[in-house]
């Protein structure tokens, strides 16, 4: 992979696989992942490109506009099993508002993760944990040899 998310997309990712609101298509090469906040759906989709590679598109901003994997892409790897999942940690981030959290810090991503670690009350050895899960996930992301990209279909705004 050319571009790397920052770590915390990984912890974006586990929430919605641990909220549910990330589910593979019955097809195995899509994905629909529903926003923290239930306002948004997004498609992930694997492709074969032109040279033979794999390549996941998706519609979310980070990937579509930043060119790196979103958290869509990132929970479709994990449910494909591709990038590592540790469901205990995951479930330390269940239920979080990440649009909400991110846009009260401003879109500065790590603040963001230090406010919702503080609110949880997680102690200094599972924030520790977490980050060296999220960068493991980082790791093996790295060494996929897939690439990321735009998906045309638009977003889909719910309620």
């Amino acid at each position: 992979m050319e571009k790397l998310p920052p770590a915390e997309k990984v912890y974006e990712a586990w929430t919605a696989v641990e909220d549910g609101h990330a589910r593979l298509g019955d097809d195995g090469a899509t994905c629909t992942v529903v926003s923290s906040d239930g306002a948004r759906r997004y498609t992930v989709r694997r492709e074969t490109g032109a040279d033979g590679r794999e390549v996941y598109r998706s519609n979310d901003n980070a990937t579509y506009w930043q060119g790196y994997a979103g958290y869509p892409v990132i929970a479709m790897l994990m449910l494909e099993g591709r990038v590592p999942l540790d469901l205990t940690v995951a479930g330390w981030f269940a239920g979080v508002d990440w649009h909400a959290v991110n846009a009260a810090h401003k879109g500065d991503h790590a603040a963001a993760v230090a406010a919702v670690e503080a609110g949880r009350g997680l102690k200094k050895e599972r924030v520790t944990h977490a980050r060296q899960d999220a960068e493991k996930a980082l790791d093996v992301l790295a060494a996929l040899d897939i690439e990321v990209g735009r998906n045309g279909v638009k977003v889909e705004r719910l309620g």
